[in-house]
């Protein structure tokens, strides 16, 4: 999908469709194209999909926390000039639409959850990453999937030069230590906005019981599972997860 990436000032973005605007938030090693079967299916259903890429790698390392990225995107927003969005997040992506959804709940129509940190996190692992260990890396990529053939080669190549480059393991290190540190528990139950919690019931990063509790803290939240499914089910089970999404926002009428 790279030729669909817009380069807009700071920003580089997917962008399909008219309608509706759902903007997709991708997770601290998601890349834009894991969510290729969300960015083909629901053009056609009246929304506009928008997927920006966050600036992991690009602030200063004492400002790249969760905050941040959700500040981030309100500004995206902003320029993009979008009302009422739809934000769906994977794994640190629905951490960022979560902050995001408390901290400016008028621009949020609906909120869309599936492998979300929050509430708890155990994506680094112990002593992870190693750094040069390929095979450690290749098991670590498979593991966040129930079928370890989901990482690819290039998945796993990406997620391999990133935690060889040093000032991208600094910066992972810090987004993850973030994300630990900004529990959301307290701020759940205050939060209105309609949630749609999507998980794989094999999910070993975000295990199931985060759902429920994710489910139970929210006020007004669904909670759907996909089976013999992982870390991410927009990845893993597209179409199961589209249909999923689009029967959720047509009953809820978004």
């Amino acid at each position: 999908m790279e030729e669909h990436i817009l380069k807009e000032g700071k920003y580089r973005y997917i962008e399909v469709g008219k309608g509706k605007p759902m903007i997709i938030l991708h997770g601290l090693m998601g890349g834009l194209s894991n969510f290729h079967g969300v960015t083909d299916y629901f053009p056609a259903k009246g929304y506009q999909v928008l997927v920006p890429e966050l600036p992991i790698y690009d602030m200063p390392t004492i400002k790249t926390n969760v905050k941040n990225f959700a500040k981030f995107l309100e500004r995206f927003i902003e320029y993009k000039g979008l009302k009422d969005v739809i934000l769906l997040g994977n794994s640190l992506g629905g951490h960022i639409g979560l902050l995001h959804t408390k901290l400016y709940p008028e621009m949020v129509r609906a909120l869309v959850i599936t492998g979300s940190s929050g509430l708890y996190e155990s994506a680094m692992g112990d002593g992870y990453p190693k750094r040069g260990d390929y095979e450690f890396i290749k098991k670590k990529a498979q593991d966040v999937f129930y079928d370890p053939a989901v990482a690819t080669k290039e998945i796993v190549d990406e997620v391999y030069a990133t935690v060889n480059d040093r000032m991208k393991l600094v910066k992972t290190l810090a987004i993850a230590k973030s994300a630990i540190r900004h529990n959301m528990s307290k701020d759940l139950p205050h939060m209105q906005t309609p949630t749609c919690i999507i998980w794989g019931k094999n999910d070993s990063v975000t295990p199931p019981n985060v759902a429920e509790e994710f489910h139970d803290l929210l006020p007004d939240s669904d909670l759907f599972w996909i089976d013999k499914c992982g870390h991410a089910p927009m990845m893993e089970h597209p179409d199961e997860f589209n249909t999923i999404l689009d029967s959720w926002l047509m009953k809820r009428e978004f």
